[in-house]
């Protein structure tokens, strides 16, 4: 067999190595890898099947593969994600956003008023927040995190998007929200169960921070935190709006409800799970 591995050659073969080792994506994150290697698009790759590799592709190509094949998420091993149709830097301090966060943006835009001061709890990479200024140039943002590994992502990703004068970024616990007032309130807290952990899937087990993921005994720690807090933090009229696990909506509106919080409501995702829940402070 030929020692040439061309662009074809070394698609097939590195998607046939991911399907053995259970990665489902296993020609797309193939193309993705490569096409980071060489600096295209994939289109750019089925223009060049026919192109050998040089060493030091092959060499970069190699280690992002193997990377991929201990199960790295693809988006830590690529570097940024894209989340509202913006590119976001990502760094293994903050978790993956999904799609299904997108929910959330969409419910926070058509909640808030047209100028607006909101607070971002547990922001990571800044995804939702970035996304929120990007939107709304009259809304002033706080973005709030215990790591200040996640707030130096964020901060890069505002600057990325050109609204970081729009931001501030707090380093704080969620259990200890600003003395201030905020006419939204959103968050992607932690919800999983911890005894839950260790059934996840080794991308997100292995890789992304538990910080981001434990959500205590029974995944609603961070809820009762905020509920608690909701009503002194916000203004009359504002919104406290969550994202949730599947199947957290009754006892997260309880928690909300019994904080004094009215005009529950639930929001699905484009898959038909209930993604967000949200009330008001009256």
């Amino acid at each position: 067999m030929t020692d040439v591995w061309t662009v074809l050659r070394v698609l097939e073969w590195t998607a046939g190595y991911f399907r053995e080792r259970g990665i489902e994506s296993a020609r797309l994150d193939a193309d993705l890898l490569l096409a980071k290697t060489l600096g295209v698009d994939r289109v750019g790759l089925y223009l060049r099947y026919d192109q050998p590799l040089n060493a030091e592709e092959l060499r970069l190509f190699r280690a992002r593969v193997a990377r991929r094949a201990r199960r790295e998420p693809l988006a830590y091993i690529l570097g940024e994600v894209e989340f509202w149709s913006l590119a976001f830097a990502l760094t293994p301090d903050v978790l993956i956003p999904r799609p299904d966060t997108e929910v959330l943006v969409e419910e926070a835009l058509a909640r808030g008023p047209e100028e607006a001061r909101v607070l971002d709890v547990g922001t990571g990479s800044g995804a939702i927040a970035v996304s929120l200024a990007v939107e709304r140039p009259a809304w002033q943002v706080a973005a709030l995190d215990v790591s200040p590994a996640a707030l130096a992502v964020a901060q890069g990703n505002a600057h990325r998007h050109q609204v970081a004068e729009r931001l501030r970024f707090l380093q704080g616990d969620l259990a200890r929200l600003p003395q201030e007032e905020f006419d939204l309130i959103v968050a992607n807290p932690p919800y999983i169960p911890s005894a839950d952990l260790a059934g996840l899937m080794p991308d997100v087990r292995d890789h992304e921070p538990h910080l981001a993921l434990d959500g205590g005994p029974d995944g609603l720690a961070a809820y009762r935190a905020l509920a608690a807090q909701a009503p002194s933090r916000l203004r009359s009229g504002g919104s406290l709006l969550v994202e949730i696990g599947q199947g957290q909506e009754q006892a997260v509106g309880e928690l909300f409800t019994r904080a004094g919080l009215q005009g529950l409501f639930r929001r699905a995702d484009y898959a038909g799970i209930i993604r967000v829940v949200g009330a008001t402070r009256k």
